[in-house]
């Protein structure tokens, strides 16, 4: 009878019938929506309105006149994005694991969400200090500015998500993640899910429409 009442007090719902914790979620990946449609929007608009180079889909010229090739390396990052979209299957596996209470199947599929998050970090990381070093700094044109802004507010927001991630499966590894509070990774999966969804529109509107 105890294990049930503190089982049962594990949840509070709301009068929608939905976890409180899950509501909260909803609610700050709903204003999050807000906050990348506004970058976005800022990026489109200054779009194509550079004066000078790196222009992410043209040759330009440097400072010393030198004739350089398009600044976006799509191939790479064509990878890290399906990476990344793999991810959110995979971590829809890891929450099946943990509300079966199959703990092998949590922390594999939680492992590889887990490595194509590092991954796509990794990519981004190394693009912008590629840019950096071809002359493309946060103030060298609207582009860059635009660019940066963007891609960098989502990585970081993808960086969060990993610590996320990584914060549970060091409490499944621990043996403390039974199926009753599959919830907690329910709570990171969503969010998850978010920041992919959020790249699945920024990665067209960014590398691929000239």
């Amino acid at each position: 009878m105890a294990h049930a009442e503190a089982h049962a007090d594990e949840h509070h719902y709301t009068a929608t019938g939905i976890d409180n914790k899950k509501l909260a979620i909803w609610t700050f990946i709903g204003s999050e929506c807000m906050f990348f449609a506004s970058l976005i929007g800022v990026y489109l608009t200054y779009k194509g309105r550079d004066v000078s180079g790196p222009k992410p889909h043209a040759e330009w010229l440097d400072k010393a006149g030198v004739l350089q090739e398009q600044m976006l390396e799509i191939p790479l990052v064509t990878f890290g994005t399906a990476l990344l979209l793999f991810s959110s299957f995979f971590v829809v596996l890891a929450l099946n694991g943990a509300q079966r209470g199959n703990r092998k199947q949590l922390i594999g599929w939680l492992v590889a969400t887990i490595f194509c998050g590092v991954f796509f970090v990794g990519m981004q990381v190394y693009e912008f200090s590629h840019f950096a070093h071809r002359g493309m700094g946060y103030t060298t044109n609207l582009f860059a500015s635009t660019f940066y802004t963007l891609t960098g507010f989502h990585g970081t927001h993808v960086t969060l998500g990993l610590l996320w991630l990584i914060s549970v499966l060091v409490v499944a590894l621990r043996g403390k993640l039974p199926p009753e509070k599959a919830l907690n990774l329910e709570m990171a999966a969503l969010y998850w899910h978010f920041v992919d969804v959020v790249w699945i529109v920024i990665f067209p509107v960014v590398y691929l429409i000239r």
